[in-house]
């Protein structure tokens, strides 16, 4: 769905310190900060117009009917059919299945003014656990076309907040040159350090990942989707070894974003 893009995408994939000693500062568990997060500059684009949704800055676009009904969507890893609802002339809901199993809802409400959109969701596409919840916020860049809904336009987004633990969390540790990852919804992998490909495993948008040391406390993360590279995200860990900064390079939607993550 089109928050879990936004979110799941930059939240689940990253993190890394410096690798070289026995004890590595990059061992441990690791938890995202949402108040100082950077998020992409470049707005999603949106248009509910004569019953007719589409979302064109999804990775391919995405046009559906807007009467409440599931409709047959290709191209997307994480879900292949949506439902989207009008509550009313500011607010919509959204439903995505995957093989006739919802994997995610969100309900998006807009101001009064136009100029601000709320949204909550709950999504479950890339989990084998728990699905991720939580809120956030975009505001607005242009409106939509004359006669639209409240939703269309461009919107960027803002704020999260209250986002569940499991969808913030993830875990690493240096075995010799190998890194191993884990997340409480069921993402891992084992790469060597060497940057080559490695299985991406609990994630379908994600199937292979390399890792590269870059320095002693920069390392290079590329996520690969059936070859094809996803994202490039850059990891450098504090010299105080308690925070991560991360450089997230979404080369699918054209976006850059910042997260920082907190050793715990």
């Amino acid at each position: 769905m089109m928050k879990k893009r936004i979110f799941l995408a930059t939240l689940i994939l990253l993190l890394f310190p410096a690798l070289g000693t026995a004890q590595s500062a990059f061992n441990g568990t690791w938890k995202f900060k949402l108040d100082n997060a950077q998020f992409a500059k470049k707005p999603e684009v949106y248009l509910l117009r004569n019953g007719t949704y589409a979302c064109k800055t999804c990775v391919p676009p995405i046009t559906v009917k807007a009467d409440g009904r599931d409709h047959a969507v290709t191209g997307h890893p994480y879900f292949d059919s949506m439902a989207v609802k009008v509550v009313d002339d500011h607010t919509i809901e959204q439903t995505n299945k995957k093989n006739g199993k919802v994997v995610g809802r969100s309900r998006t409400s807009v101001s009064g003014d136009g100029n601000t959109s709320n949204f909550e969701f709950s999504d479950s596409s890339a989990t084998n656990a728990d699905p991720v919840t939580g809120k956030g916020e975009q505001t607005r860049v242009s409106k939509g076309r004359a006669g639209s809904h409240a939703i269309s336009g461009s919107w960027r987004t803002t704020k999260f907040e209250n986002i569940s633990d499991n969808g913030l969390l993830v875990t690493y540790k240096v075995d010799g040159n190998e890194l191993d990852m884990t997340t409480p919804t069921g993402q891992s992998y084992a790469a060597k350090l060497d940057g080559t490909d490695a299985p991406y495993k609990g994630d379908p948008g994600t199937t292979s990942v390399s890792v590269k040391r870059i320095s002693d406390n920069v390392v290079q993360e590329t996520g690969k989707r059936n070859g094809k590279v996803s994202y490039v995200n850059t990891m450098s860990i504090a010299p105080d070894g308690k925070t991560m900064t991360v450089d997230v390079n979404d080369k699918l939607h054209g976006t850059t974003s910042k997260f920082t993550a907190e050793k715990q």
